[in-house]
């Protein structure tokens, strides 16, 4: 691979590269298991001696291809693949915390993950205090505790759309000294590339954009490899591990030491990695990840272009929208919108609902992010179990509808939701 490849090129071809007579595509390796010439060899990869595949629960081929792929694209140095989104953003922060630790997050998020930190990592005795979106570096170091291990952020927001303000979030991150861990699902690394703004770790619900057929469920924890472990606040990463016979993190895998542990500590004990054909959906996906990227931005900023002169339409959010509140700071961070937008009409709850009903082209999924135009009623469904003070803080209305616009023809797409608005 030419690291001068610019990422159009890489999303075609990093992360496999076949030798004389091998297969030109990725191949699933579909076995959980790999033979060896002697005892000595399989005590060496379990001794991390060695390079290899002893279990696909740890390291698989097909995996391992599009592993090395995502990280080309976010310009990380090693990546790990797990079986989900919130399985990536959960061992993202587990890998750099324990048991009586803190971590600083941005309010606007997934409403999955603002229940993932606020209620499961409680019972696993980490502790995460929310702070605004627009909260300045001041303001979130204030938030911390000499127990803070982490900030926790998403490039844009799920369902808010909010644009997340790096300068402020990394400076804090590194005051603190402190990984900056960012989720960058919605933009992927085409529109964004959070490493260049200050991100440490990046991670990825790879369910969306990324495989973008909405065929594969999967997660991905990308290494910037530049965040100093050997600072003091992270032990487990300079001491030796009793389970690896001593083993030294920072020392023994200088290169790659967080990404190296989340595999070999948690993925080794609780399981959890993506399975091999999902990969190689998500390693397909990735070839056109840039076509997509460009018509998904493309037809959601004409559809919001739409839906803000609609006489109906009560408001429109899409960041870049003229005039839209996060518009400045998506034009500072992104090179385009991606395909989510939301929406709410003035009739209210009511009004949206009958909206989503009424379509025909675009279907209501609990789903994100994929080819096909969809939506969804964030309130009554992916933010459900959000308290009223929840829903506000992650700029959820309830009569917001969040709509994933397909790379179908835009004219079709804005036609359908004319005849919908039709109907109230």
């Amino acid at each position: 691979m030419d690291k001068n490849w610019k990422i159009e090129t890489l999303a075609v071809q990093a992360g496999y590269e076949p030798q004389n007579g091998e297969a030109r595509v990725v191949p699933i390796v579909q076995s959980t298991t790999y033979k060896y010439n002697t005892s000595q060899e399989v005590a060496d990869l379990f001794d991390l001696k060695a390079p290899g595949f002893f279990y696909t629960r740890l390291a698989n081929p097909t995996v391992d291809c599009f592993e090395k792929k995502m990280a080309a694209l976010e310009g990380g140095v090693a990546a790990v693949a797990l079986s989900a989104g919130q399985t990536a953003n959960t061992m993202a922060i587990m890998n750099c915390c324990t048991c009586g630790q803190h971590v600083i997050a941005s309010a606007a998020l997934y409403g999955g993950t603002v229940s993932l930190f606020t209620n499961t990592l409680k019972k696993m005795g980490v502790e995460v205090t929310l702070v605004s979106s627009d909260a300045t570096a001041e303001e979130i170091i204030a938030a911390a505790r000499p127990e803070t291990r982490a900030v926790f952020a998403e490039t844009i927001a799920n369902p808010a759309l909010t644009v997340l303000n790096f300068e402020e979030f990394s400076k804090a991150a590194k005051e603190l000294g402190v990984p900056f861990i960012v989720d960058n699902t919605f933009p992927t690394p085409f529109l964004c590339k959070p490493f260049d703004f200050g991100a440490d770790i990046v991670t990825h619900s790879t369910t969306k954009y990324t495989d973008g057929h909405a065929l594969s469920v999967g997660g991905i924890v990308i290494e910037k490899g530049t965040f100093n472990w050997a600072n003091g606040k992270f032990p487990e990463f300079t001491e030796p591990d009793k389970s690896y016979h001593g083993l030294i993190y920072t020392r023994d895998f200088a290169a790659c030491p967080f990404s190296v542990k989340l595999r070999v500590q948690w993925v080794r004990d609780l399981g959890f990695p993506m399975m091999p054909f999902n990969a190689f959906l998500s390693h397909v996906g990735l070839e056109t990840l840039h076509l997509r990227m460009e018509r998904h931005s493309e037809n959601a900023l004409k559809l919001a272009e739409h839906l803000q002169n609609h006489p109906k339409v009560a408001w429109v959010k899409y960041p870049f929208l003229k005039g839209d509140d996060q518009y400045e700071m998506a034009k500072k961070y992104l090179k385009g919108g991606s395909g989510v937008l939301c929406f709410g009409m003035k009739g209210g709850k009511a009004a949206s609902e009958k909206v989503m009903n009424s379509l025909k082209l675009a279907a209501i999924v609990v789903h994100v992010a994929d080819v096909r135009t969809g939506v969804l009623h964030p309130a009554s469904m992916t933010h459900r179990q959000l308290t009223d003070e929840e829903l506000v803080a992650a700029g959820v209305l309830p009569e917001m509808v969040r709509v994933s616009v397909g790379i179908e023809n835009i004219d079709d797409i804005i036609a359908d939701f004319d005849q919908a608005m039709e109907q109230v």
